[in-house]
């Protein structure tokens, strides 16, 4: 249903670095950067994938702030723990350590983080033991 996904960051530099190391655990890197030079308005993007971006980050506007949630797939536990772990190093908030969440369903496993900007990341796998 959703092709891509974009939000604006205060710091696009540290927010660069950060989303580089918690998209990796997950299988995703970068793929495309967007310089000043080609938007002709002085903003920067990056987008993020396995192929093509759907996942971006850039600057040009407010920074998007607080109650932005985004639950990226893992494609098994692991994945969800080595995320967390990875967040975590690079200075993310803890919002929730990678466990069951039962009250979704009995095999929802997932972990929480807060970004630099505020936004609630969320890596979850769906797919039991």
């Amino acid at each position: 249903m959703i092709d891509h996904l974009g939000f604006t960051v205060s710091d696009f530099d540290r927010s660069l670095a950060f989303y580089k190391t918690v998209l990796a655990p997950l299988g995703h890197g970068l793929v495309m950067e967007v310089t000043p030079e080609m938007t002709g308005n002085g903003s920067r993007h990056a987008g993020f994938g396995t192929g093509k971006p759907d996942f971006w980050i850039g600057t040009g506007g407010e920074a998007t702030r607080n109650g932005l949630h985004v639950a990226l797939a893992a494609e098994n536990r692991a994945a969800v723990d080595a995320f967390y772990a990875a967040a975590i190093a690079a200075g993310a908030k803890d919002n929730g350590p990678p466990g069951i969440r039962a009250m979704y369903h009995p095999n929802y496993y997932g972990a929480f983080v807060i970004d630099p900007d505020g936004h609630n990341l969320e890596a979850v796998c769906h797919k039991p033991e």
